[in-house]
């Protein structure tokens, strides 16, 4: 019998989020292991809940969510996610420049294929949240990954955006507050970007679903609010600041001159036709989670669990040696730094898998990330204080052994 082949276009398809490494842990917990989880940014399971009151406004409108919405999704969510780009300073959002979708990863999916045709190009971070190097590639696309730079806090490095682009470049992502890295980018910067874009007539494609997940009193800018002119495609969902991943409940926008993107917002139309719509009782905790009390805030402010976590995390990880990292604003993760003359490393997944199999705890790769070099991870710093502290722990004392033997 020929054999099946997956599509070629997955050839540059990346989600080691969930990989290799996890396919192993699995494997360990069917034979009874316990893993330690730092590679994926799912807070339920790490008792962070959803807001009772977006829980029961669900609830309570299930008998009539059997039926389609609106493609775009019902009018009392989209009406407050546009009364939301309002509080944020964003100008000319309507009611139907929102789009309701299954989470935001199904809309980046979306955006990117309705905008790139083959061959076109997108800049993307590096390091980036891989969904958007992949969403890419399925596109037709080609990702050109602009450079973070470590040594200025993970600013994305404007020179190295101007160097890269070219005739067939049609947009530039921004992750802010940034997946891995737990940077939050000053409005200068966020500036210098929206410059960059009108100057080449760019797309603007910005990630935002980190923005209330904020430390240390620093305030989110969204870079929408920076010009009424430059199309800009935001993307949020109720995932992170509402604690309500599985609900699969994100949103869409867009603002700038849509007269100039007419017929890609055309192509959107068609698009978010297709799917039908996104599934319903998740549409309802929107406006609910966006016109409510604010929880979110407890946890990320002075004494709140996520705040504590970080900063837990990041004393006990920097105190390992040839182990260094930028101190995250926001977000919940933060992205170390192996030294590489301590730590030869020729292939970090091996490495992190065999991390894996010593010590039950799990990380992502660098590499998985879209960002070379063998010597970064992500940690996740969700789980519990007593959990944080043995899982790094365990990594501490694995590198310890793998700088005798390496000496």
């Amino acid at each position: 019998m020929k054999a099946i082949q997956k599509s070629a276009k997955l050839a540059n398809v990346l989600y080691d989020i969930r990989g290799p490494i996890m396919d192993r842990a699995r494997e360990m917990e069917d034979e009874g292991q316990k893993i330690i989880k730092l590679n994926i940014g799912n807070l339920a399971p790490f008792g962070f809940d959803a807001p009772e009151e977006v829980q029961q406004d669900m609830i309570r409108n299930l008998p009539k969510s059997a039926g389609y919405s609106d493609s775009k999704g019902i009018f009392a969510a989209r009406k407050a996610v546009m009364h939301y780009t309002q509080q944020q300073g964003v100008k000319g959002v309507t009611l139907d420049d929102v789009y309701l979708g299954n989470g935001a990863s199904e809309l980046i999916a979306l955006a990117t294929n309705a905008l790139l045709d083959n061959g076109d190009e997108l800049l993307v971070p590096m390091p980036d949240y891989p969904l958007w190097t992949a969403c890419t590639s399925l596109s037709g696309g080609t990702p050109v990954h602009y450079r973070c730079d470590e040594a200025n806090g993970w600013m994305p490095d404007l020179a190295d955006i101007r160097a890269k682009i070219t005739p067939r470049t049609k947009g530039i992502v921004v992750i802010n507050p940034n997946n891995p890295t737990g940077a939050l980018y000053s409005d200068a910067l966020l500036q210098s970007i929206v410059d960059i874009a009108r100057e080449h007539n760019l797309l603007i494609l910005a990630d935002e679903v980190y923005d209330k997940v904020l430390y240390d009193d620093v305030q989110h800018t969204a870079i929408a609010s920076l010009s009424e002119d430059v199309v800009t495609i935001t993307f949020n969902s109720l995932s992170k600041s509402y604690r309500s991943c599985g609900y699969r409940a994100g949103w869409m926008t867009i603002s700038g001159d849509k007269r100039a993107a007419a017929d890609y917002i055309e192509g959107l139309n068609m698009l978010s036709n297709m799917r039908l719509c996104a599934n319903v009782p998740g549409q309802w905790a929107i406006q609910t989670a966006l016109g409510g009390y604010q929880s979110i805030n407890e946890l990320v402010g002075p004494g709140g669990r996520l705040r504590r976590q970080r900063d837990l995390a990041y004393e006990l990880i920097t105190a390992i040696p040839g182990v260094s990292c930028n101190r995250p604003q926001a977000a919940l993760y933060m992205f170390p730094r192996l030294d590489p003359a301590m730590y030869p490393i020729e292939d970090d997944r091996q490495f992190f898998l065999e991390l894996l199999n010593e010590t039950r705890v799990m990380l992502v790769q660098g590499s998985g990330f879209n960002y070379p070099g063998n010597h970064h991870f992500r940690i996740v710093f969700l789980p519990h204080e007593d959990d944080l502290r043995e899982a790094i722990a365990r990594i501490a004392r694995f590198l310890d052994s793998y700088r005798r033997r390496h000496a």
